[in-house]
């Protein structure tokens, strides 16, 4: 983890979004080049770039997760398993890139033919890759965020149990300190005296 607080892991996530919006501006001039399916080559090697630089930014890759301890990174896999995410703690491969494009088929598809329409055409296909990217990474930086947020909750939380004592009890009996002498024995209920009229006869 590159966090050890929630502010720290804000301001990651703020850098994060600064990133993608960056790329994803890139994304949005690559439709200026007059070949078909240029940009989406282009979105394909922007994304191999962005998406493992928000795991690392986030101590998430699949090289920062093997180096924990066995149980904190089951535990960081878990979270992971739980939100969905392909892409977090692992290798990410042009295939893996591709589908995820797939996925978002009908604005790169728009993208595409848009971007050859007179005039609007362009702006109207560098509006569809900026967006596409952008929705692309900022959900990766959430996804990452959540992950990451856990396991410092989590950690906080075992911090927590393991610092706290159990507060000392006082070993006196109850009500001693109100005896003369705080005698121990005092203290000590007496049992009645049996009932002569009860006594077994002999």
């Amino acid at each position: 983890m590159t966090a050890r607080t929630i502010e720290e892991l804000e301001q990651i996530r703020k850098e994060c979004r600064s990133m993608v919006t960056k790329r994803a501006a890139a994304s949005g001039g690559a439709v200026l080049v007059p070949v078909p399916g240029a940009d989406v080559l282009a979105d394909v090697g922007i994304l191999m770039q962005l998406l493992p630089a928000i795991n690392g930014k986030f101590g998430l890759s699949e090289k920062q997760l093997n180096g924990l301890d066995a149980e904190t990174k089951s535990m960081v896999y878990g979270f992971i398993t739980s939100i969905g995410s392909k892409l977090i703690g692992r290798i990410i491969t042009r295939e893996v890139i591709v589908q995820i494009l797939q996925k978002m088929g009908v604005r790169i598809a728009t993208k595409q033919v848009s971007k050859f329409v007179p005039l609007l055409g362009q702006g109207l296909a560098a509006a569809i890759g900026f967006t596409a990217m952008r929705t692309i990474g900022n959900r990766h930086v959430e996804q990452c965020y959540e992950v990451a947020k856990r396991l410092l909750e989590q950690q906080a939380s075992a911090d927590i149990a393991r610092n706290w004592t159990v507060p000392q009890q006082p070993l006196d009996p109850a009500g001693i300190e109100l005896l003369p002498g705080r005698n121990l024995e005092a203290a000590i209920p007496l049992l009645p005296a049996p009932d002569k009229d009860q006594e077994p006869k002999s």
